[in-house]
């Protein structure tokens, strides 16, 4: 039995942390001594929660050595097998169309019943703070609309779960959390970017929907892959834990506590909001996250499940320049299957790292989802993304654009942002204008006569001019490869 960290407190003195650490310890072989011989379900697997729709589900727990486990659905399905050696069992269950509610039974050395069982789409949230973000806002920092989505929250077919913070030194098997159905009170302590998600979903596909939240403000992407996958990133010469390392930003302890516990539940995509806390390693994230989506779904074995993801958004970082990750995160859609990036250029607040508009952020996901997993393909779900350059012949760069199937706009306030570089690869402020018969912006500067790149919004902070006429913003982008 490993040692493992359970969250409380962001402020600790060494000797109120060491003696947690060993009191959990004590805690947690005593629990493994008492429970040996009876049934046991990891915490998600309870009362009012939600299971994939129109799949084969898995269902799993402990119990005594090669006793005999039988799970029964009241759907019509039902599963037998017996436990291992290591007191570990695992069976799979159809399961139907939408509905509910629902009783799941499991009996080995005790008789367990889950009561008031949903059938639906089922999407897990995860990611650092501005996912973590709870629909109550934190102080000085508010949510958009909060008020009114806590006042109108109540809805049944709606169940969230909130992976309490938790960091372990190997994978674990189990979270501390419960399902909860939406009402004003779960809502707002709930992630506001995966409610307004789910309300969405639910609303428009009209089947329940669970919503799984296991996010921590702060962690950096390397703390959610697993130790094995990291080693073929050796050459980015990660270290172990320190003393003066937060646990969050430490490679591995996130994906240990809080991602570990769920692989195998059935889901029908992620969405993920991360990368501020890697913004000074934009190359680094480019080899990273689509790593870790990659064994993300080898280990969930469903094959290559929707990965949906926010760009962070323009803020004041003060040193360097984070238009780097928008850049790689940007470069990372096209670097697995079924990934799709929601843009934020024209919600960020240069004063604030947690932009106020939540429910866009969570409707620009939705739309993904909508579009390629529910069938909705009248609608817009990506924004511009630029595919190529062209220099005219009289010292004009045209540019053009994929994801605009109905063209371009800045809504009628001119296009801004744009800088352009010749051989010296010194940027100037450029002038751009809409082409009139094709999906391209012309880019140009007397200052630079004979253009090689061009780049657009690539700073801290910039204001988004470029949309879809869907009313999508397009990336910050380059077309050069030039060292920062």
């Amino acid at each position: 039995m490993a040692i493992f960290y359970v969250y409380s407190s962001p402020v600790f003195s060494d000797g109120v942390v060491l003696t947690m650490r060993i009191s959990i310890f004590l805690l947690v072989l005593t629990l493994c001594g008492s429970v040996a011989a009876e049934t046991r379900l990891p915490a998600f697997f309870s009362d009012g929660m939600v299971v994939q729709r129109n799949t084969e589900i898995a269902v799993w727990g402990w119990d005594e050595p090669n006793r005999s486990i039988r799970v029964s659905a009241d759907w019509g399905e039902n599963a037998r097998t017996r436990a291992g050696d290591d007191g570990s069992w695992r069976v799979t269950l159809p399961t139907p169309e939408a509905g509910g509610p629902f009783e799941i039974k499991v009996k080995g050395s005790d008789s367990i019943e889950l009561n008031d069982v949903l059938v639906g789409e089922v999407w897990f949230a995860s990611g650092q703070s501005n996912m973590d973000m709870r629909m109550r806002g934190n102080t000085n920092q508010p949510i958009v609309g909060s008020n009114e989505a806590i006042l109108h929250a109540s809805n049944p077919r709606i169940r969230l779960f909130t992976a309490e913070r938790q960091y372990f030194e190997e994978p674990m098997d189990d979270v501390v959390g419960e399902w909860m159905p939406a009402t004003p009170a779960s809502v707002k302590a709930f992630s506001a970017v995966g409610w307004f998600f789910a309300e969405k979903i639910e609303t428009l596909v009209d089947v329940p929907v669970g919503i799984i939240s296991s996010a921590w403000g702060g962690s950096n992407v390397e703390s959610w892959i697993d130790a094995e996958t990291l080693e073929s990133f050796e050459h980015l010469g990660f270290r172990e834990a320190t003393a003066n390392q937060p646990e969050r930003r430490t490679p591995t302890l996130m994906y240990n506590g809080m991602l570990h516990p769920f692989i195998g539940y059935g889901i029908r995509g992620m969405i993920w909001y991360q990368g501020e806390s890697n913004r000074s390693r934009a190359g680094e994230y480019l080899e990273l996250f689509p790593a870790m989506v990659e064994s993300w779904r080898e280990q969930w074995g469903i094959g290559d499940f929707p990965f949906y993801y926010v760009q962070i958004a323009p803020y004041d970082y003060e040193s360097g320049n984070s238009a780097f990750l928008r850049e790689a995160q940007l470069h990372s859609m096209a670097a697995r299957p079924n990934m799709g990036m929601a843009v934020t250029l024209d919600i960020g607040e240069c004063g604030q790292i947690h932009p106020a508009e939540k429910r866009t952020v969570a409707d620009r996901l939705a739309y993904w989802a909508l579009s390629q997993d529910y069938g909705f393909d009248a609608i817009g779900f990506s924004g511009p993304v630029y595919r190529e350059m062209e220099i005219a012949g009289d010292g004009k760069a045209v540019l053009r654009f994929d994801h605009a199937p109905r063209g371009l706009t800045s809504f009628g306030q001119g296009l801004a942002g744009f800088e352009i570089a010749g051989e010296d690869r010194v940027f100037h402020p450029a002038q751009a204008e809409i082409a009139r018969r094709e999906v391209a912006v012309t880019v140009w500067s007397e200052d630079v006569p004979e253009p090689v790149a061009v780049r657009y919004a690539f700073e801290d902070c910039p204001s988004a001019s470029l949309f879809s006429t869907e009313g999508l913003p397009a990336s910050s982008f380059r077309t050069d490869d030039w060292e920062e």
